[in-house]
Parts: structure tokens; sequence; C-alpha cells
């Protein structure tokens, strides 16, 4: 069961009606509770709740949805509605049946859309966003800036960094890292374009037909580079996803894979700690043998 508030909720600001009896609990995140429940006249919807303060984590996220579907690149779910309900957060989009793997012929159509997706440019020029939003629970800073240089560097390494001090960790080489990172990423000719921000394999489904769908974006306007990077860190992605993708973007260096791929292996320190940490050194130093 789903509660009335949550149904009137529903009803009287979302225009939705739904068959409370039809709740499906969905598995896959760690951070809100999540259902799919059916409307009564089509379809369903998918419903994320949460402690109330978690209101800006789904506020951001619904902001990152609306970026992606105003492409109209990919296949994204609608987001509908973000509100405090009988004491709780509770974000409401189109629900979506999912299943992955999918065939090759879908695998390849993620990398035609996601490249589409990838030449969506900047509303002004600048690499950032609109609105700060989070990496799973982590904030994500995205304030505008001129550089892709300075933007990743400030907004990206320089904020784990930070947070990670706060836990009392401290890497050897941080700031040499930094300046060096610094120094390699202003050789390159960067424009920023529109990015999922979060693109691995948990956050990409199929429908049934074999449309792709990504979700659960942390998304902002920096080098298309990053997204592709992170889909190598754990996986999950064929080889006919990278050469429909590869047909119109090149592949990242090796070392600009390394580069990107830091800012993931810092936040995976700050949220789960582990083996994460030791990860991030060997990273930097390997990452310090080959620009420095």
């Amino acid at each position: 069961m789903i509660s009335a508030t949550v149904v009137e909720w529903l009803g009287q600001e979302c225009g939705i009606s739904i068959d409370p009896h039809s709740v499906r609990p969905v598995s896959g995140g760690c951070m809100h509770e999540s259902v799919l429940v059916n409307r009564l006249d089509t379809g369903s919807v998918f419903l994320k709740q949460n402690d109330a303060d978690q209101r800006p984590v789904l506020e951001a996220e619904k902001a990152s949805l609306e970026l992606l579907k105003n492409s109209a690149t990919i296949r994204v779910p609608r987001p509908i509605a973000v509100g405090e309900v009988g004491g709780r957060a509770c974000f409401a989009m189109e629900g979506l049946t999912l299943k992955r793997p999918a065939g090759t012929a879908s695998e390849a159509e993620l990398g035609v859309k996601l490249a589409k997706l990838h030449k969506t440019p900047s509303p002004n020029g600048k690499f950032g966003a609109p609105f700060d939003n989070y990496i799973g629970a982590t904030p994500q800073p995205n304030g505008w800036r001129e550089s892709w240089a300075n933007f990743f560097v400030i907004e990206r390494l320089v904020a784990q960094f930070r947070l990670a001090e706060k836990r009392g960790r401290k890497w050897e080489n941080e700031e040499r890292a930094c300046e060096a990172i610094h120094a390699y990423l202003s050789t390159l000719n960067v424009t920023p374009r529109l990015l999922h921000g979060d693109l691995w394999n948990g956050n990409v489904g199929f429908l049934e037909d074999g449309e792709p769908v990504i979700f659960d974006p942390a998304s902002y306007f920096g080098d298309p580079e990053t997204d592709i990077a992170f889909t190598q860190m754990f996986g999950g992605f064929s080889p006919a996803f990278y050469e429909a993708y590869r047909a119109t973007h090149h592949a990242p260096e090796p070392v600009r894979t390394s580069i990107y791929n830091l800012y993931h292996l810092l936040n995976h320190w700050n949220l789960f700690g582990g083996n994460y940490g030791n990860s991030a050194e060997d990273s930097i130093r390997e990452i310090l043998r080959q620009i420095s």
C-alpha cells in the first residue's frame, strides 16, 4: 500500500490518479525508498521517498532530468513533481519498466543517442550548470567557469579533496596532482556539452522495444569524455555501444580517462571508504608519472 497523503498529493498536485494497491517496490538504489505504482488511466508512476531534509537531492535530480529531457536526444523518465508529503520528501516521475542487458542493436542505439546528447551546447558557453546537484549522496558544485581546467580541478577534484580532509584523509600528492592536472587540461580545446554526469551501467536500462533510457543523472556542461571515462570504471557497456559512439566522437586518451575517473574514485572513498582510497592514491601516482 501507499499512504493516503501520497495518493492525495499525486491527485491534487500532479493530476495523477493511481491504484494504491498496485505498489511494487523497486530495488537497486541505496539512498531512497522507491516504488512503481499503476496509474488509473494508463502507464505508471515511479515514486522516490526519503526524509524531508533530502528534498534538495530530489529537486536536483529533477532539474538534471529536465536538462536531459529538453535536449531531445535520449529517453529519460519524465520528471513530474517534487514535494514534501506527510513530512517526507517525494519525487514523482514517469514509471518505466526497464531491462538489461539488451541486444547489440539497442546497445548501438545507446551509443548513437549519447553521442547526440554530447553535442548539446552550454547555454552560455561556460562549464557548469544553472544549479548544484549531487553525485550519489555527495554535493556536486556546478558554479559556471570559463575554463575547463578551472572547473574540473576546483569544482570536482578540490571539492572532493576538501570533503576527504573533513573525514581525516589527505593524499600525499594531492596539491601537486591538482597543479599538474590543471596544466594538462589547460592545453586541451574542450567545448562544454551536456553530460549525464554519473554514467555507469546501473543508470542505464532499456524498454521492452529496446529503446535505451538513462536515469539518476548528475548533469552539467563539461567534457563529454568524462561520461565515457566513467562507463569504463565498472564496465558493463558493450563494444557495440563504443563503436556507435565513436562514429562521431573520438575515444578519450587513457591519461584523461584516469584523470576524469579520479573524481569518481575520490567520491567513492568519501561515500564508502575502504580500498577506494588506495585506488585513488595509485591513480594520482600514475597520472603524475604520465603528465608531470
